[in-house]
């Protein structure tokens, strides 16, 4: 069987397995964001690093996602 021949199930899998992680990808991120934030709040006794964390987060989410989406309408 030629890998590089491009057939209808294989296609899918590989699909499949390229985008799953953007589904990870955003909530993984915000959750880091958040907690590298809260304990920097923890240990610099202040309350504002958790919202930070949380902000900067969701703008590494989104930024993954939309080069990803960028660089897979490129490849078609």
């Amino acid at each position: 069987m030629d890998p590089d021949k491009d057939n209808g199930q294989g296609n899918f899998w590989r699909q499949f397995g390229k985008y799953s992680h953007l589904a990870f990808v955003l909530p993984g991120a915000v959750v880091v964001g958040l907690l590298i934030g809260g304990a920097l709040d923890r240990w610099l006794h202040t309350t504002w690093i958790t919202l930070a964390g949380l902000l900067l987060g969701a703008v590494a989410g989104f930024y993954e996602l939309i080069r990803t989406i960028i660089q897979a309408s490129k490849e078609t």
